[in-house]
């Protein structure tokens, strides 16, 4: 499912989508202290688990960087799949929620208010409204964390993962997108919220497409942010599921309604406006670079850490499948998917909740069935990592083995080496992760 300080998710680790949160700081000093980032496809060990888990939790990993993200990507995929989460993990949500609206990566002592020092995130609360509107019940909270979302949009009319912290002032393609699905998700017309100066949300995601003007190789491509632009694989499967108005959740769409990928149609001179129809192009170019770059036989993303070879990218290829799902490319997200149901039930297992939400939302995208994946039950698999359930309309027994060792798993779809890694890349200028969404996309 990255960061100035971001999820979804979405490069190493699961966001779906944007994957998981972790912040800029806490990567750089670990980059600081001298730690190594292994190769993304083979991931590296975890970050140490607090000596007790907050009851209601799903995953086993500290949840410092991704408790809220990860815990929000569980419960929509579950609640996705008509699985009724325990009323312990939907409170262990609802109660990290800051007064004044806004949620943290994860709090220890909800019981202590949030205070000028608590590092709010754009991110961890967009996704916990697209969680807790699904689930109902919560119009209050829900209502109190879009308001606080408004009163930090940026004057272009975007988000940065955390405003007001050092290195988040500018606003990124990904925070603005998972914005943009939490306002979906509760009936808002993104397009109507706009900051002082008239900008919508749509007005700063599409400025994020790297248009006309760029190498023919990045046409149609977003870039995790403005400055030091640079085609971003996570950026843009984020950034085209926002453009067509959607949140992490991509209802299927059928086989019927499938529709070529086209590249950004530069002989009209691009995309101007951010209408509906400009969106809807903006997607589409966005879809036409992002099949481009799957490599031979359309199977899947790839990306490397500075100094590792490139590996197979599976938080990010999820990510891709449910991008070109919701543009009605059903054709070019068969192929991805087809890899993902041979190859992710491995990096699921390792990286837990949000992973296993990752691949159950893709799969529930392309009208695939998440309870026989690649012969993987990812819905058991993702029940295991958390409380039991408290209904399941279709429950199904695990299909093999991953589930056997799903509580012990990593569990919050953010290991250390992918802190190390966002740290890397923000030093190195170039942008998102991310989302990752582990992320993805946390992620990922």
């Amino acid at each position: 499912m990255a960061p100035t300080a971001a999820p979804q998710p979405h490069s190493a680790a699961p966001r779906a989508r944007r994957a998981a949160t972790a912040l800029a700081a806490v990567a750089t000093a670990a980059v600081l202290a001298g730690a190594a980032a292994p190769a993304a496809y083979a991931d590296g060990p975890a970050a140490p688990s607090p000596q007790k888990l907050p009851k209601g939790l799903y995953g086993s990993a500290d949840p410092q960087y991704d408790g809220v993200w990860r815990q929000s990507l569980a419960l929509l995929a579950q609640h996705t799949v008509g699985v009724r989460p325990a009323a312990s993990a939907v409170d262990w949500l609802a109660g990290q929620q800051c007064a004044d609206g806004a949620f943290t990566a994860f709090r220890a002592d909800p019981g202590k208010a949030c205070d000028a020092g608590t590092m709010r995130d754009t991110n961890q609360t967009a996704a916990a409204v697209q969680a807790l509107t699904a689930l109902g019940g919560h119009g209050e909270a829900v209502q109190k964390a879009v308001g606080w979302l408004k009163s930090v949009q940026h004057t272009d009319g975007g988000w940065s993962s955390m405003p007001g912290a050092e290195g988040g002032a500018d606003s990124d393609a990904n925070s603005t997108a998972v914005v943009i699905g939490a306002l979906a998700a509760t009936g808002a017309k993104p397009e109507s919220v706009t900051a002082k100066g008239g900008k919508s949300p749509y007005d700063a995601l599409l400025g994020f497409q790297l248009g006309c003007d760029a190498k023919e190789a990045e046409r149609g491509a977003f870039t995790f942010q403005l400055k030091n632009a640079a085609p971003n694989a996570d950026a843009t499967a984020a950034a085209i599921t926002a453009a067509l108005g959607k949140g992490f959740v991509v209802a299927p769409a059928g086989k019927a309604a499938d529709q070529p990928v086209k590249a950004l149609d530069c002989a009209k001179g691009g995309v101007s406006g951010s209408g509906a129809d400009a969106r809807a192009a903006v997607a589409d170019g966005g879809a036409g670079w992002l099949v481009g770059q799957l490599g031979a036989g359309g199977q899947h993303l790839k990306s490397a850490m500075p100094g590792a070879e490139q590996q197979p990218d599976v938080g990010n290829t999820a990510d891709a499948v449910v991008a070109l799902a919701a543009g009605g490319h059903g054709a070019a997200a068969q192929q991805p998917l087809a890899w993902l149901e041979k190859n992710a039930a491995g990096w699921a297992k390792q990286h837990g909740p949000a992973a296993y939400a990752q691949l159950i939302l893709a799969a529930h995208a392309t009208g695939t069935d998440p309870r026989s994946f690649g012969g993987t039950d990812l819905v058991a698999a993702l029940n295991a990592t958390g409380p039991a359930p408290a209904g399941n309309s279709a429950a199904s027994p695990a299909a093999d083995d991953d589930t056997k060792d799903a509580k012990d798993s990593d569990g919050g779809g953010i290991g250390m080496w992918w802190v190390i890694g966002v740290g890397l890349a923000i030093g190195a200028g170039v942008g998102f992760l991310i989302s990752g969404r582990n992320k993805n996309k946390t992620g990922l």
